[in-house]
């Protein structure tokens, strides 16, 4: 095509966002360079889903916005562009079988993270992508236009940036909050960073419970400010030296939005199968069959060992009491404890241990038909750079790969 020229674009960041960027990039005709800090790409995405890679949902585009918490319209374009089922067809058709598991979470089949990492690093290759292992010190721009990125080894000229740093969670694989940096450099908004999808500390000491692992409980968070429900699902569970973590918890600390000690109160169900008074039928059969026994020596039929202390403290009955002598209204108590166990939430564990940064860009800087700076050209967003998050179950990573997706396809188009 006559007075056709290649445009060259930098990608910063070489995690999911940046590698499904460069992708469509240069699928898209761009002459690719990709910067990334590590010594090696996908440092995060190889540990995601404790090793096995949560790669999307098998939901449809609907069902996926209702599950992003922050900011889910800005998500349509990029959702609608790369769906779900399409990044299942992607890493199909780059070798990688997939599959679902409860929850529609898809995982590959090997449960292998790697799998998933070196499927691209090998799709960047082919494509002849550039891979530059340099830190990116700031993005150049003159007026209202990006020109380049310094790093600290050189500075280099570019028709457009993609910032695809991603968050200040898990900063030892490199998610440090550069992003961040530049973009307040820049003059564009960053709306606050708080931990999303992180362990949670308690106000009770809870340590003599320190690696108990519940399984089919409920977990409830009641917000005590407004009197509300924010969340109530039955899952797993594990108490820590400091308080909560696990599935349920990491789902729960999504919808404590606006953390404050005080200001939520989560609430164990040991049973949630048996409703209070089949509860209570079955802890009479129970005390029945032990009737001369101290009361902490009759629970281990209803409860894990670890947790018999603490859950007969809480009820308020001595230990020592003996089971005939319990009264109606103790038992009460006890049962309520099953039931509804409270434990008042202190605050979230420090962001570096979270899975997902909530904050970020706003949302109102960029175009989200293209993921484009509204305030200077040839410069873009994508993954969790961005203040968009969702629950946990793969929803994350599928923001990554649609975000990074529209992105590298317009980067490589527009003048």
């Amino acid at each position: 095509m006559d007075g056709y020229r290649q445009r060259c674009v930098a990608i910063i960041g070489g995690g999911a966002a940046g590698m499904m960027a460069a992708i469509y990039a240069v699928q898209n005709g761009a002459d690719v360079t990709l910067f990334e800090k590590n010594p090696y790409l996908g440092k995060k995405l190889g540990i995601t889903g404790k090793g096995r890679c949560n790669v999307t949902n098998d939901c449809d585009n609907g069902e996926f916005l209702k599950n992003v918490i922050a900011n889910p319209k800005f998500l349509y374009a990029s959702i609608n562009n790369l769906s779900t089922s399409d990044v299942k067809d992607f890493f199909e058709n780059l070798g990688v079988p997939l599959k679902t598991e409860r929850g529609r979470r898809v995982f590959p089949v090997s449960d292998k993270a790697a799998d998933i990492v070196n499927a691209l690093k090998n799709c960047l290759r082919d494509y002849g992508v550039k891979v530059v292992h340099e830190k990116v010190i700031s993005i150049k721009a003159s007026e209202n236009r990006v020109t380049g990125l310094i790093t600290d080894r050189g500075e280099y000229d570019f028709d457009a940036v993609i910032c695809a740093t991603g968050g200040a969670s898990y900063p030892m694989t490199g998610s440090d909050g550069d992003g961040y940096r530049f973009a307040k450099e820049l003059g564009i908004e960053v709306s606050p960073l708080f931990p999303s999808l992180v362990p949670l500390e308690t106000v009770e000491d809870v340590s003599s419970n320190m690696g108990l692992s519940l399984k089919n409980v409920t977990l409830k968070a009641v917000d005590n400010k407004t009197g509300k429900t924010v969340f109530n699902e039955l899952g797993e569970m594990l108490f820590t030296h400091f308080g909560l973590t696990g599935p349920l918890v990491l789902s729960a600390s999504s919808h404590m939005r606006h953390m404050e000690k005080g200001r939520y109160t989560v609430y164990i169900d040991f049973k949630p199968a048996l409703d209070t008074n089949e509860l209570d039928k079955r802890v009479l059969s129970d005390f029945s069959k032990n009737i001369n026994k101290d009361f902490a020596n009759a629970l281990g039929h209803l409860l894990p060992s670890k947790i018999i202390p603490y859950i007969v403290k809480r009820s308020g009955i001595p230990p020592d009491a003996k089971v005939n002598e319990i009264t109606k209204a103790q038992r009460k108590a006890f049962i309520d404890t099953l039931k509804g166990l409270s434990l008042e939430i202190k605050g979230f564990r420090p962001l570096r241990e979270a899975i997902v940064t909530a904050g970020g860009i706003s949302v109102k800087e960029i175009n989200p038909s293209d993921m484009s700076s509204r305030k200077y050209k040839g410069l873009y967003f994508a993954g969790e750079v961005i203040d968009v998050d969702a629950y946990t179950g793969g929803y994350n990573l599928q923001i990554a790969f649609s975000t990074g997706a529209l992105a590298g396809m317009h980067a490589a188009w527009e003048e």
